[in-house]
């Protein structure tokens, strides 16, 4: 499903050239949980944002499901991680104006969708992320979990292949970060390709396959 191969990122920092990513080859299949650990630096989100299309390798071959995606320009780009690909965040980017429904439904206002049809896609989510009660609420208004679980309603409400979780539970006490991951593990079992970046061994370990990280290079592959 997702196909690395050689890639290669740099950055120009203080006038000179950092390597994030140097040389990596990455094959994750369909339906795969599988976590990413590294030091501080050491690339980890830079490998992640370019899986997800949010970052462009400067060398080196993406494949998402047979698609070579490292020649896609802005607009094919957009389209394909608005159709595949679901991200979360360590620190929830929710609009706080809109009510824990309306963020949860704004990839599908973007899409043109209409209201019915958002609210008929929308409902079964809220009820089965225990955000019944919770569904006119906005971001100031929800704990730290529960905004962490309308971010992930969002991020699944185009049902994506694909779901990305960079430091999920980073922002969390270690109760609610508990519940986010059985969350995510949830989805993983029902199909979905779960890539999560982690500097918690704890939640590292738990992936069935573990990638680490160093100065830019794959250290080590679990199932590699």
């Amino acid at each position: 499903m997702i196909e690395l191969s050689d890639i290669c990122r740099t950055f120009a920092v203080g006038g000179q050239e950092v390597r994030a990513m140097d040389h990596v080859c990455l094959a994750i299949g369909a339906g795969e949980y599988l976590s990413i650990m590294g030091p501080s630096g050491s690339g980890k989100s830079t490998l992640l944002n370019i899986i997800g299309l949010l970052d462009t390798p400067n060398s080196g071959t993406y494949l998402l499901d047979g698609r070579d995606v490292t020649s896609l320009g802005d607009e094919q780009l957009a389209a394909t991680r608005s159709l595949k690909i679901g991200f979360i965040f360590q620190f929830f980017h929710l609009i706080s104006r809109l009510t824990a429904t309306e963020n949860i439904e704004l990839p599908l206002m973007l899409a043109g969708v209409p209201a019915r049809q958002r609210h008929q896609r929308s409902a079964p989510l809220i009820d089965s992320f225990g955000l019944g009660n919770r569904r006119h609420h906005r971001p100031d208004e929800l704990s730290g979990g529960q905004r962490q679980r309308v971010a992930i309603a969002r991020a699944v409400i185009n049902q994506p292949a694909v779901l990305l979780a960079d430091e999920p539970t980073g922002n969390l006490d270690r109760s609610s970060g508990a519940e986010i991951i059985e969350l995510l593990e949830e989805l993983n079992r029902g199909g979905q390709t779960l890539v999560i970046v982690t500097h918690d061994p704890e939640i590292g370990e738990r992936a069935r396959r573990l990638v680490r990280v160093v100065d830019g290079r794959l250290a080590s592959d679990s199932g590699g």
